[in-house]
């Protein structure tokens, strides 16, 4: 499943250059995420609520082209991989349907309580079930 989220660039989000500052971007992933996982049948505030939080472990991004206020953006989210400990998200950033960024977050598993490392797969089978169900379907099409 790939999700696709729109986003314009709002002026707080660019720079004395005119351009989004490259910290904007972990924030549109955020965003494409948070839609990934409701259109996923999952919302985050749910996994919360059973006691599972996500954290980022590590963020990439790729810059290919700039984008200014008032550009109308795609932002494509998709679940790449997923373990017993881990998942890590792949995005994609279109203007006018070209490719200005790439970028992945790879996030740990942890409990809400105690924030320790948790295996999703023996804490919450029927999640890891559905993310990995996802991630299988996504390496299909």
């Amino acid at each position: 499943m790939i999700s696709i989220t729109q986003i314009v660039v709002r002026y707080q989000e660019t720079d004395q250059m005119g351009i989004v500052h490259h910290s904007v971007y972990p924030v549109w992933y955020e965003v494409a995420r948070t839609d990934f996982c409701r259109k996923m049948g999952m919302s985050y505030s749910k996994m919360e609520e059973v006691g599972l939080m996500t954290p980022i472990y590590e963020v990439h991004s790729c810059f290919k082209a700039p984008a200014k206020y008032e550009d109308v953006l795609t932002v494509e989210a998709f679940l790449n991989k997923i373990s017993e400990y881990r998942l890590e998200f792949f995005y994609r950033i279109f203007k006018d349907d070209i490719l200005i960024h790439t970028g992945s977050t790879t996030h740990v598993f942890v409990g809400k309580e105690d924030f320790k490392l948790l295996n999703i797969k023996k804490r919450f089978p029927e999640i890891y079930d559905m993310l990995k169900n996802t991630v299988e379907k996504e390496k299909m099409e």
